[in-house]
């Protein structure tokens, strides 16, 4: 669950702790009080994007901290990610003033998609405008995948595709009509490539000899002063000198059994400074100063590298792309061979990917009916006493495969009785679609695993005894999970286990947001606010007290 949550200069809010709860926490306000920062804070810290438009205005950062409880899940992925502290989980974004931003995991630095993870173990949110994306055929498919009771079905499918797609470029790959052209093109660029020793240590090696023939007047003239310092005719050498050195303390070592340690050093150092002399000498002989060579040297990786960027590659990426055209050339060439061994392996591949979505068809049909009684007996109870929800399962073998199967899905509904069902954008109105947006919500959140939910204003478009519904169905989950719900309604305020109440302030030409933990006494006087507006009379009042003590919330 979500215990702690810290908000600073983030839009108009300056600064915000709030403490949570477990049960269902109702969250209203008047419109405009910026009831929905939270929701933007707590999506914000779980890796959503974001831009330097949500940092308050004059502050260089906001920042959003939150403080969670894991699910066994959380916290066996979180040991695999080796960001585990316990079974506290502490959350930290940090957005500058430039757009750029800072994801943080129990204080260790992470990227936002490690983030989107954590959060997807963690919550689930369901906003206002869910139901326009309930129109969607895909998002349709999605529900009814994510309430089938084996997901290996699909992911089954899904590598079949991936299998039988690789083998399809790959046939693709080897030409058509156009094989001939393409075999004409990869040869040329190959005989372009052959002159040239193409290995990852040749490249290296005409590097470091360029490197070597650009700097070899460098090379030369230190060379001779290393050589001159450590050995000349006109003495003051260092090999000279140890040599003296040497000679001063072999004439007295034996009246002091120490200077024997010392003298057995010098000597291995006038070995050691002999044979570097010596290694010296043999480099300077054989070091030439080639600008012939080096001319030559030069004009070949500048060829090179024109070949590369022709191809669009790195130079040091050459020998790869020289193997791979190479390799590409010789299936081309092969191509009866080569075609023969993929079409046998794409057409294994495409049976099996038949008999895959053929177990997934059999599976959504069981999920379908499933889900649809499960809805219909929501929205029954969400006012649509007449209302029906189907969904069609149709498989579409002629097409060619996909991630998904072959299945089209579709939702379709009747609101009347004896009016056969129809989709959704043709029949349901905005507040039915609401409605029944929310009956899929209150059912797949009842099957979700992750332990916060998050309503913000999916009751639009609904009131009178259909909220109060609502506000039963919330006050449920609330009893099994953590809830957080934004509202409007008093019959949906009322069923919360907490409440909190968001409002706004302007000070000094600044906006700020607060919000307040409700105690009863607050309850009663917010949603007697909901029920009548502006002006609070008595039997306003009267009603919210009725209301909340009718709910069992106060």
């Amino acid at each position: 669950m979500l215990h702690f949550l810290q908000i600073e200069n983030f839009a108009i809010v300056e600064q915000l702790k709030l403490h949570l709860d477990t049960g269902l926490t109702i969250i209203s306000g008047e419109t405009g009080a910026g009831k929905s920062i939270l929701i933007d804070a707590l999506s914000l810290v779980l890796g959503e994007r974001a831009d330097s438009s949500i940092v308050r205005q004059g502050c260089e950062t906001a920042q959003v901290n939150a403080v969670f409880t894991l699910p066994s899940t959380a916290l066996t992925w979180l040991q695999q990610e080796n960001l585990n502290h316990g079974d506290e989980c502490i959350v930290r974004r940090v957005i500058n003033h430039n757009g750029r931003s800072r994801g943080y995991i129990n204080d260790q630095p992470v990227s936002m998609q490690t983030l989107r993870k954590l959060g997807e173990y963690l919550i689930d949110i369901h906003g206002q405008h869910a139901h326009q994306s309930l129109l969607k055929n895909e998002v349709q498919r999605q529900l009814v995948d994510e309430m089938a009771d084996d997901n290996s079905v699909l992911e089954q499918v899904m590598q079949i595709y991936q299998r039988w797609n690789s083998f399809k470029i790959a046939l693709d790959a080897l030409g058509g009509e156009d094989r001939e052209a393409k075999i004409a093109f990869l040869r040329y660029q190959v005989e372009e490539l052959e002159p040239f020793e193409l290995t990852t240590e040749a490249i290296e090696r005409l590097d470091k000899e360029l490197h070597r023939l650009a700097n070899a007047q460098k090379l030369l003239d230190n060379s001779q002063r290393a050589l001159s310092l450590l050995d000349n005719d006109e003495g003051g050498s260092t090999l000279s000198a140890l040599s003296q050195a040497n000679h001063f303390l072999e004439e007295v070592q034996q009246h002091d059994s120490q200077l024997s340690n010392i003298t057995t050093l010098l000597e291995n150092a006038i070995i050691q400074t002999q044979e570097a002399v010596g290694e010296l000498r043999h480099y300077l002989h054989h070091l030439d100063i080639d600008s012939a060579r080096l001319e030559e040297v030069q004009q070949q990786i500048a060829t090179l590298q024109d070949i590369a960027r022709k191809h669009k590659i790195r130079f040091v990426d050459l020998p790869a792309h020289f193997e791979q055209m190479i390799q590409q050339l010789n299936e081309l060439e092969n191509y009866e061979e080569n075609a023969t061994r993929l079409e046998s392996q794409l057409a294994q591949a495409l049976q099996d990917y038949r008999i895959a979505a053929e177990a997934l068809h059999e599976q959504r049909l069981q999920t379908a009916q499933r889900l649809s009684q499960q809805i219909c007996a929501e929205m029954y109870q969400l006012g649509m006493a007449g209302g029906r929800l189907e969904i069609t399962v149709n498989p579409d073998e002629d097409t060619l495969p996909t991630p998904t199967g072959t299945d089209r899905i579709e939702f379709l509904v009747s609101t009347n009785p004896g009016h056969p069902p129809k989709p959704l954008n043709k029949v349901a109105s905005g507040g039915e679609l609401s409605r029944i947006s929310l009956a899929i919500q209150v059912i797949t959140a009842q099957r979700s695993g992750v332990p916060i939910l998050v309503f913000d204003e999916v009751d639009v478009g609904i009131g009178g005894g259909v909220a109060e519904i609502v506000g039963q169905l919330l006050n449920h989950l609330g009893q099994q999970r953590q809830v957080l719900c934004i509202t409007h309604l008093p019959q949906v305020a009322c069923q919360g286990h907490h409440h909190l109440q968001v409002s706004k302030t302007f000070k000094q030409q600044s906006t700020q947001t607060h919000i307040t933990v409700l105690d009863n006494q607050q309850r009663v006087e917010e949603i007697a606010r909901m029920l009548g507006g502006v002006e609070m009379t008595s039997q306003t009042l009267a009603h919210a007290q009725e209301m909340l003590q009718r709910s069992g919330a106060n």
